[in-house]
């Protein structure tokens, strides 16, 4: 780059000091640099002939400088967009009840809790149920928000009182009464209508807000709708908006993923099983534990053992398709039995998750492979099998008996598997299978829900059926219980949920399988064909 030239006449030195601008007008900010600089050199400033020329010269400048407006920060810049004002969330008693954390889940929102919320949420809270510790538990973070509060309530709670820091909005109790017109049809004294009413009061108070009722109750929302107001679900919870991206744990390779991946492809024996060591495109796209299979040409079914940076390391499965690889004498009818086995029969593995739809061979599968590795490897010194008892239809009231015989009429379906699994063996004919019965049942244990808190299990084979009724919490309260040597099965279908309020996005298998994918301990298999017969299958489509 060529150096700028040297001027051919010495710099004229403007002094400034003799001149006086208006006194409403600013100098400029290049005028003000520019004397900063100059005093320096007044020393070298013109002879006296000349001065006079000199601050006249100046004077003009001056006075044009005081003429120029100049322009503020709005102009020289695009003006910044107002922020938008938070949401005025009204909560319903059902959504403090079903997750008690929720006040501190709506960020920089605000949270209005109407006076019928509480009163409703005061009558839930005694009991031992889920929902009356829920109850009980909102009512402490109501409490610790109060005490902290050092403002008037009336002006809002600060929600990050207490530690949470993402909840930056406030806190707004009902503390007069409000109620907005509703229809002369509504009842006036029902819960809902109230808190309806209380909705609309503080949308004609603040009509530039906007005002979001949350419930889980679909019929409030609905009747909301219909009174043009805003309702809507409840979705923190969720940890899925759709099922169907749910992660399966198999993965279909290309048909021509041996020539994208044939080069520095490495292969090697250890412990009986063959081991590939691939590098490519699709290793981005795979997750530890989870499985991988080509049928076309040579048929290749294998695991992801390992991945660093964008290489990945296969292990060939083990074919528990063929007899000769019987676990308990049951083998796998189809691929993804198969990978669900090697699941179950993996000591490294300590969480696996199995969903299926009804017939696909879930509880037949894991009880094969609980007992296999009881009796047989000696892995486990008992299996514990236990399942939320929410019923289908109606309840049938309290139960007599121990902890066993109360939870037996959940048991059926344990019971139909060994009843399979006992008659797998014929060689040791009618007394031999009642000696392995009596056997068999005194290695499994029977356990209920409600008495797992504070217990620890070691070395055993946890089976918890039905793990699509379980909410997140419960199913880490469960899973937590795992001691030294322990493995976890979960089994379940989304599809067919009882409990209320819970859906496939918030149950807590969904939530179990989400978490613990791509962890080097955990695994997790969707079976998708029924095995149970040709009726259970066209009934579980058609119907």
């Amino acid at each position: 780059m060529p150096l700028p030239k040297a001027p051919s006449k010495p710099a004229t030195i403007l002094d400034l000091s003799q001149a006086h601008p208006p006194a409403h007008t600013k100098p400029a900010a290049g005028a003000k640099h520019a004397a900063s600089h100059a005093a320096p050199h007044r020393a070298e400033a013109s002879p006296p002939a000349a001065a006079e020329s000199i601050h006249a010269a100046a004077g003009a400048a001056a006075a044009r400088l005081s003429l120029v407006e100049t322009p503020g920060r709005t102009g020289s810049r695009k003006a910044r967009a107002p922020a938008a004002r938070p949401r005025l969330f009204v909560l319903d008693t059902n959504v403090l009840m079903h997750d008690p954390s929720c006040l501190f889940r709506f960020e920089e929102h605000d949270v209005f809790l109407p006076m019928m919320t509480l009163e409703e949420l005061d009558g839930h809270k005694k009991g031992m149920s889920e929902v009356a510790r829920n109850a009980r538990q909102v009512s402490r973070s109501l409490d610790g928000l109060v005490a902290a509060c050092e403002t008037p309530i009336e002006d809002g709670i600060p929600l990050s009182s207490l530690g949470n820091t993402e909840a930056t909005g406030k806190l707004f109790l009902q503390t007069q009464t409000l109620g907005g017109a509703l229809p002369a049809n509504l009842a006036s004294g029902k819960a809902d209508n109230i808190i309806l009413a209380v909705v609309r009061a503080l949308k004609e108070q603040d009509p530039a807000r906007d005002v979001v009722l949350v419930s889980k109750d679909i019929n409030i929302r609905v009747k909301a709708r219909a009174l043009d107001l805003a309702a809507e679900d409840y979705f923190n919870d969720k940890v899925l908006a759709d099922s169907d991206i749910l992660y399966t744990g198999i993965y279909a390779l290309p048909a021509n993923f041996w020539e994208r991946h044939a080069k520095g492809v490495e292969s090697w024996q250890q412990a009986g099983s063959t081991f590939y060591r691939i590098q490519g495109p699709l290793v981005a796209e795979l997750h530890v534990n989870q499985f991988v299979y080509l049928e076309s040409g040579t048929p290749f079914y294998a695991q992801v053992r390992e991945i660093r940076g964008k290489t990945a390391v296969l292990r060939v499965l083990r074919d528990y398709l063929h007899a000769k690889n019987a676990i308990w004498g049951i083998t796998a009818r189809n691929r993804e039995q198969c990978f669900a086995l090697n699941l179950l029969c993996d000591p490294d593995c300590d969480f696996v998750s199995i969903i299926g739809q009804a017939g696909t061979g879930k509880t037949l599968l894991a009880l094969a492979a609980g007992l296999a590795q009881t009796f047989e490897s000696k892995r486990f010194s008992e299996i514990i099998v236990t399942r939320a008892t929410v019923p289908v239809g109606e309840d049938i009231g309290f139960l007599p008996g121990t902890e066993e015989e109360k939870m037996a009429p959940w048991m059926g379906a344990l019971e139909d598997n060994l009843e399979v699994l006992n008659r797998s063996d014929e060689s040791g004919g009618e007394w031999g299978r009642a000696a392995t019965n009596d056997l068999i049942r005194t290695r499994i244990r029977i356990k209920s829900m409600s008495f797992m808190r504070g217990r620890t299990f070691v070395n055993k084979f946890l089976i918890i059926d039905e793990a699509q009724n379980l909410t997140p919490k419960q199913m880490k309260t469960l899973v937590t219980r795992a001691g030294p040597g322990t493995k976890v099965v979960c089994l379940g279908n989304i599809a067919q949920i009882d409990t209320p309020y819970l859906t496939e996005g918030s149950s807590g298998l969904t939530y179990a399988v989400d978490r613990f994918k791509g962890w080097t301990h955990a695994g997790h298999v969707t079976l998708q064909r029924g095995e149970r017969s040709r009726l259970a299958d066209y009934a579980a489509e058609a119907l």
